[in-house]
């Protein structure tokens, strides 16, 4: 192989340059390169928008038409909405010397906030929890399992985790149960009117 030189005047690099060409043989000859690169042909704009939408069409096409008519809107009780309900259900307790316990669930009973008062007995927290538990899961007032009960129909009092016993209101929303106060620490009907404060307290 030939020494190489660099510049307008160098050779070829035997054995490579001569038998490949391409760029290495126009770098080493000195030969210059296009100016401009090749370019590929121009796609009309009716053509990009036909193509555009063909697979819009292609892609949405095994979509369904509306998810919207598969899921149904529904409420759902904030952190701050809970503790305006206690606020206003421990106001009404005050108001009438009850030292209660103040649960508020969501639509299947699961606890959002609580409060005890001060002097609320032990009894009252898991109480108050169970009877908002209950109004929510049935989507009834506990007083209406309390009458049951009194008529005689114990049967329901088998029933796992039910509470039939007045102090539990549903919150209803557009004709939807989305949660339950409960109360305790009172006499049952006290109980319940402190729990429907709480509840009246929500503004939707």
């Amino acid at each position: 192989m030939t020494s190489r030189r660099y510049g307008a005047d160098a050779p070829l690099v035997e054995g490579w340059g001569a038998n490949h060409g391409g760029i290495g043989a126009a770098i080493y000859s000195g030969t210059s390169l296009p100016s401009t690169p090749p370019t590929m042909p121009r796609l009309s704009l009716r053509f990009v928008a036909i193509a555009l939408a063909a697979l819009a069409a292609l892609v949405l096409g095994g979509l369904p038409r509306s998810a919207a008519a598969q899921l149904s809107d529904s409420k759902t009780i904030t952190l701050q909405a809970a503790r305006t309900m206690l606020a206003a259900a421990e106001a009404e307790a005050k108001r009438n010397g009850w030292n209660l316990s103040i649960a508020v669930v969501d639509g299947a009973g699961e606890l959002i906030g609580f409060v005890r008062m001060d002097e609320a007995s032990p009894a009252s927290v898991g109480i108050s929890l169970g009877k908002a538990r209950t109004a929510a899961r049935l989507r009834a007032p506990t007083k209406a399992l309390d009458d049951v009960v009194s008529a005689g129909r114990t049967g329901v009092l088998s029933l796992e985790g039910i509470v039939a016993v007045e102090g539990g209101v549903p919150i209803v929303v557009g004709g939807k149960v989305i949660g339950a106060v409960g109360a305790s620490g009172a006499a049952s009907e006290q109980d319940a009117k402190a729990a429907k404060a709480g509840v009246d307290a929500l503004k939707p």
